[in-house]
């Protein structure tokens, strides 16, 4: 993340928490990052400087108005007018951050190798929610390398308690005696 992106995502969550907004362009700021991912030459054309800065920001307009709040738009008009629009992931994980800090939120990913159940996956939501006294956003990925186990990545930490983990430091243990 940029300092530009950073400093841009936090300016609108701070005018979106003052407005008590701050859920609803979350909401929106995902969306909008996940739809840039999928068709990154919209964000090519936005950020095409051939283009008057009244053209890219019709498309804009023609785009967006009434699928997203004003906020939302005219924060996407301040990126395009200064040739920023390529900060826009960046700007979004920065409001992302913002939100999940003041409202006690943690993103946490767990790597198992197969799919988990529901059961699994609310116990160890609630396992984890215990631990940190935060509310935990989990999202999952499957790894066939997995073998038993899982993988967790949380709060910039990485607690692996796969079999092959185990196995490694048991041979380590062994290397270390010999």
């Amino acid at each position: 993340m940029t300092e530009l992106s950073k400093e841009y995502g936090e300016g609108l969550y701070a005018l979106a928490a003052e407005e008590q907004l701050s859920q609803d362009l979350l909401a929106q700021m995902e969306m909008l990052a996940r739809s840039f991912q999928a068709e990154p030459a919209f964000l090519h054309l936005l950020s095409n400087m051939s283009l008057s800065k009244e053209e890219r920001f019709g498309i804009l307009e023609n785009t967006f108005r009434g699928q997203i709040h004003p906020y939302v738009l005219n924060f996407l008009k301040i990126l395009c007018e200064r040739g920023a629009m390529m900060e826009f992931a960046g700007c979004a994980n920065a409001y992302r951050a913002l939100y999940n800090q003041e409202h006690h939120v943690l993103e946490a990913q767990v790597t198992t190798g197969e799919k988990m159940t529901e059961d699994q996956r609310a116990r160890l939501i609630e396992k984890l929610q215990k631990m940190t006294g935060k509310e935990i956003q989990l999202s999952e990925k499957v790894d066939e390398k997995v073998i038993g186990g899982v993988l967790l990545e949380m709060d910039g930490k990485r607690y692996d308690n796969t079999v092959r983990h185990r196995l490694e430091k048991i041979h380590q243990a062994m290397i270390g005696e010999a």
